[in-house]
């Protein structure tokens, strides 16, 4: 699985919306149990005491995130493949879509970001994870992800997506005279729920997105990325993305991406 080791592309698993502060981090325990041919994993998460902030939720237990992932390991016509299952729950203090648009309607004026500042409360978030990744030739692999989760409250931590389908292809460089060269292709289709729509549209705004309108269509991603291999333990990265409806907004984009990346160790 050698060449999916460099996929990390179009969006991750988008809808997982992981138990996090701001950057990305948190504090928790995990228990594992590895076999030959599976694995299986759980844990508890701190989450933060409010969305997107840095202030972890002490209430141990009352609130926080639950995460369980069954890894299974498998051979197709001899080539080695991996699936896994992540199921999750998050229990929260956050505000609930519906609640802050049905707020605005009966107080006229009333910002609709205000309003989900006002709504919060215990909530509960879940959702899963499909992973597939699967070794084609030495030199090629290929994945496939599906995330999704219920919608219903604020996003805590991680993106505004509730539902993401990503696919993708990594081919190292061999064929053309560069075996520690990387090439990768990915597409990426996200998409919220309706009441998360009915608050965009509303006027609320998210942690990365929202304009005070929204003429909704699902975000797409198609993303390409080249690897130099520069000289050992150092590579530089060609990186372009495309998106169409950014922020879920037939009214905005296309809009193009292009980035580069040293890396050295």
């Amino acid at each position: 699985l050698e060449p999916l080791r460099r996929v990390r592309f179009a969006g991750a698993a988008g809808a997982f919306d992981y138990p996090g502060d701001m950057v990305g981090l948190t504090y928790g325990a995990v228990a594992e149990l590895n076999q030959k041919q599976w694995a299986l994993r759980g844990g508890y998460f701190l989450v933060v005491s409010a969305p997107n902030t840095n202030n972890f939720d002490m209430e141990l237990f009352k609130r926080g995130g639950y995460v369980a992932e069954l890894e299974t390991r498998y051979s197709l016509f001899s080539r080695s493949g991996k699936l896994r299952l992540i199921g999750w729950m998050h229990e929260t203090f956050s505000g609930g879509y519906q609640d802050a648009v049905n707020m605005t309607l009966a107080q006229p004026g009333l910002d609709a970001t205000d309003a989900i500042v006002l709504s919060r409360r215990n909530r509960i978030k879940y959702g899963y994870v499909l992973n597939l990744e699967q070794s084609i030739t030495d030199d090629v692999g290929v994945f496939g992800r599906w995330s999704w989760n219920n919608g219903r409250n604020e996003i805590s931590a991680f993106t505004d997506i509730d539902a993401s389908l990503s696919f993708g292809t990594s081919i190292k460089g061999a064929t053309w005279g560069r075996p520690n060269d990387t090439i990768g292709l990915a597409g990426a289709i996200n998409g919220i729920s309706k009441d998360h729509q009915d608050y965009l549209a509303a006027g609320g705004m998210g942690i990365l997105m929202g304009d005070g309108r929204l003429n909704y269509q699902q975000e797409k991603i198609l993303e390409g990325y080249y690897t130099v291999n520069l000289i050992k333990n150092t590579t530089f990265t060609f990186d372009y993305q495309f998106m169409e409806n950014p922020a879920y907004n037939a009214d905005r984009g296309p809009i193009s991406i292009f980035s580069g990346r040293l890396h050295a160790q």
